[in-house]
């Protein structure tokens, strides 16, 4: 086409412009892969950063983003090197691996929930001079803090950005249980959908109902306030502490719904989890996994339940006993759960997955970019502060650390858990 000089000389601009920054692009992503070189230690192959730093960091999986990478590599200075053996690729890496990886010298470990951090993987940081290893996870009940102490290894993890993400899993597991939605998919992929009917796939209607949590910290929290205000549901919560903070919420929104010339809703704390169980249409388990919450769920409690109850899991799958529950299943088909975590994780015990009443997904609770990305910050920055002598941080917002400029970064280490145990 033929088109005036003015305007064909903008379009030349533009695609200078466009090609500049393509570029620019290119030649950004250049510099980063140069930083970067394939090594191979006794456990395998690893991708090494900035190989000549002072420090050497062990991560036991390639993490999402980069920020992370320049948090040890620009801030601290460290070498950086990244456990990327195919043979471990999309497994747990057994100690036998973190150890070898581990080798003769190294400061610190950035490793997973998966793994086992006790005596024999502290015991060998220890020997190998380091002095911190960091949990990618906000949990880490895969973690003997004592015997990180013994060892005098500071131990992080990464509160603080999984909050949200985690409680949208949380109801998407519930909508999806509720309304049938994983068997109405396989059913229309399989090619049996042959018109309307009345009672296909007929689920359950959550408007108005009762909403139980087991937990009310700030998962649990943001998760009741997802599904009171999207569903008007009334809740009842077992806690071992008041949440007056979430209580006040939820009054102040009763009364903006009376407002409006809508009923409100109410808000109940209760003594015990059997009193949440036996009144509420859906329970969202949130509580820490430790010895009193170990299969908090069994056969005596699911019977108490409502027959057309659902349970949903996206805490720790020992709070579950998972045998009780897949009985209940099979025994009870209008009843439902959704899981994103398991007993024996990654495995699932016999019949669960033949469950068409169950929904299950493989831990996929934090997997937002923006959450995963800044769970790999913060566990960056627990190990770059700590190593600087930096103290623990104070404050709980944690967005300075994932979405603030890089140079003004918190000058703290996200979260030690047992920073007050450890000899500096």
């Amino acid at each position: 086409p033929s088109y005036p000089r003015d305007h064909r000389f903008k379009m030349s601009a533009l695609l200078l412009a466009l090609a500049k920054k393509s570029l620019r692009s290119q030649t950004k992503l250049m510099s980063f892969q140069k930083t970067s070189v394939r090594a191979f230690s006794s456990a395998g192959s690893v991708e090494v950063f900035n190989p000549d730093g002072d420090k050497r960091v062990v991560v036991t999986k390639m993490l999402p983003g980069t920020r992370w990478l320049d948090v040890l590599t620009k801030q601290l200075g460290a070498r950086v090197e990244v456990y990327t053996d195919a043979k471990h690729a999309n497994t747990i890496v057994p100690n036998s691996a973190i150890i070898d990886l581990i080798g003769d010298k190294c400061d610190a470990v950035l490793g997973q929930l998966t793994e086992d951090w006790s005596a024999e993987t502290f015991g060998a940081l220890k020997n190998a001079g380091g002095v911190m290893y960091s949990n990618y996870a906000v949990g880490y009940n895969n973690v003997n803090v004592a015997d990180a102490n013994a060892a005098n290894i500071a131990v992080g993890n990464t509160p603080g950005v999984l909050t949200e993400t985690t409680a949208e899993i949380t109801a998407a597991l519930t909508l999806a249980a509720a309304r049938r939605v994983v068997e109405a998919d396989e059913f229309m992929r399989a090619g049996k959908y042959l018109g309307w009917l009345p009672d296909l796939f007929v689920g359950k209607l959550l408007q108005r109902g009762t909403l139980g949590l087991i937990g009310a910290g700030r998962i649990g929290s943001a998760y009741a306030k997802m599904m009171v205000e999207g569903h008007y549901m009334d809740l009842v919560y077992f806690d071992k502490f008041q949440n007056e903070k979430l209580e006040n919420y939820m009054k102040g929104y009763s009364d903006f719904l009376e407002s409006q010339g809508e009923k409100g809703i109410t808000c109940k704390r209760v003594d015990t989890v059997e009193e949440v169980l036996s009144v509420a249409d859906v329970v969202s388990l949130h509580p820490l996994l430790d010895k009193t919450t170990h299969h908090l769920i069994n056969s005596e409690r699911l019977a108490l339940m409502k027959e057309d109850a659902i349970l949903v899991n996206a805490a720790r799958g020992p709070v579950v006993d998972e045998v009780a529950l897949v009985s209940h299943l099979q025994a009870n088909p209008n009843f439902r759960c959704g899981l994103d975590v398991f007993e024996d994780e990654p495995d699932m015990k016999p019949g669960l997955a033949e469950c068409k009443n169950a929904v299950i997904v493989p831990h996929i609770a934090s997997a937002s970019m923006w959450t995963r990305g800044g769970m790999a910050t913060l566990a960056a920055c627990n190990i770059s502060s700590f190593l600087q002598g930096l103290p623990n941080y104070e404050s709980p917002d944690m967005t300075p650390y994932v979405d603030g400029p890089f140079e003004s970064m918190p000058k703290y280490c996200p979260s030690i858990v047992n920073m007050s145990e450890i000899q500096r």
